[in-house]
């Protein structure tokens, strides 16, 4: 074969080689986007377990430290930190593979956990040392401001939109406490009823929401006034909440009830249940087209899928005792200052 039909001959090939380059890259970056994994905190035997998104199968488990409870992406979303409250120990995971990047130790009894809305500071509630410890956050180190003294089991974490105050649920004293960051000191105590968890903001910071685990309801308190102003009937055990980002609603998981009611923000008012749900629900994560809300069932030592515009659970996937915390990095943000 003559040179000039062999080089003509190497252009298309060359040609089809590089789209056929391509197609594998491009198939390569979609199979790592589908490859991320729900990351649940299995808090009952000091490990996680990572769930393929799109086709509900464990992947593997892998061990973290005495009791997990909750987790929270870093402001830069570059790290995922699972916070081990009985070992007093803070680990940093990869969002997207859940490999560990790095162990921070002598961060004592961080059971919840929470970023101000502004990242100046971090903030961990120690439930069995009734306190909490205020951190300031430069982007990359924590250091200790202070340890508050706060009263009987500090819970649940939310914020101002501005950064400039934390609220914390108090569940065996029954109270909601608002701190002011900047001098790192109490600035208020409110009675809100039996054992309060979950907390979050409505949207314009008008309201927070409480739920009230020792009831069957949720608190509306506004807190610039200082007063209880409301009592949304949800279910038994209203316990921690999830935006479903449009801008209208929040599910309230009711542990006791084993159900998940949905509150518009804008009535104030429960709109409907979703029933039929294993013993326990408890955190939430939202997937990214907002079709499908999941849940850790506390209780039943499993996770469960929720097809939210039918309101019905539709798959379960066993993991370990006492799933707690939930998240995946490619789901829909959570636009109320919120950790799950």
């Amino acid at each position: 074969m003559p040179v000039s039909s062999l080089s003509s001959l190497r252009r298309p090939l060359a040609a089809l080689a590089s789209l056929t380059l391509l197609a594998g890259c491009l198939a390569c970056a979609t199979a790592a986007r589908a490859a991320e994994p729900v990351i649940v905190l299995d808090s009952g035997e000091a490990s996680l377990t990572l769930i393929d998104q799109a086709t509900h199968k464990v992947l593997r488990t892998e061990p973290t430290g005495k009791e997990p409870h909750h987790l929270l992406a870093t402001p830069d979303q570059h790290a995922l930190i699972v916070a081990n409250s009985v070992s007093n120990s803070l680990m940093f995971l990869d969002p997207h593979t859940g490999k560990v990047q790095r162990l921070s130790e002598g961060v004592e009894d961080p059971y919840q956990l929470g970023f101000s809305p502004d990242h100046k500071w971090f903030l961990t509630a120690g439930l069995r040392l009734d306190r909490v410890d205020i951190y300031h956050y430069d982007g990359q180190q924590l250091t200790l401001a202070r340890r508050l003294p706060l009263g009987r089991t500090p819970s649940h974490l939310n914020f101002t939109s501005d950064g400039r105050l934390a609220f914390v649920t108090l569940q065996d004293s029954g109270e909601l406490a608002a701190i002011d960051l900047a001098t790192q000191s109490v600035l208020w105590k409110l009675p809100v009823g039996s054992t309060p968890a979950g907390l979050w903001m409505t949207p314009g910071d008008r309201y927070l929401l409480v739920g009230m685990t020792g009831e069957d309801d949720v608190k509306v308190v506004d807190w610039r006034a200082r007063q209880v102003v409301k009592s949304i009937p949800t279910g038994r055990g209203a316990h921690n909440f999830r935006d479903l980002d449009d801008g209208q609603r929040v599910a309230v998981s009711n542990r006791v009830a084993s159900t998940i009611s949905l509150i518009d923000y804008r009535t104030l008012q429960k709109t409907g249940d979703i029933a039929g749900l294993l013993p326990g629900p408890d955190d939430m994560a939202l997937s990214a087209d907002h079709r499908y809300l999941w849940v850790t069932f506390r209780f039943a030592r499993h996770v469960g899928v929720i097809d939210l515009p039918a309101r019905k659970l539709v798959d379960t996937i066993a993991v370990g005792r006492s799933p707690h915390g939930i998240f995946f990095a490619d789901g829909a943000p959570v636009h109320a200052p919120n950790p799950d």
